[in-house]
């Protein structure tokens, strides 16, 4: 998801794409627990999109 995506979404759209962010790092990383990833920088970029949208999430509750 991209920060304009983000900015744009509601906060009901955005604490659900937290929790399926959420859920799709944990099986990443359990997938390359397992066997290593053909590309492992999809776990930083799954972490990147958490953090983008959780900062949002913050920034909407301080408003």
């Amino acid at each position: 998801m991209k920060q304009s995506e983000i900015k744009k979404a509601s906060t009901a759209e955005l604490q659900e794409a937290f929790a399926d962010s959420r859920k799709a790092y944990s099986d990443l990383k359990m997938a390359h627990t397992i066997s290593p990833l053909e590309n492992p920088i999809q776990l930083r970029s799954q972490r990147r999109v958490i953090a983008r949208i959780a900062t949002e999430l913050t920034n909407r509750e301080v408003q």
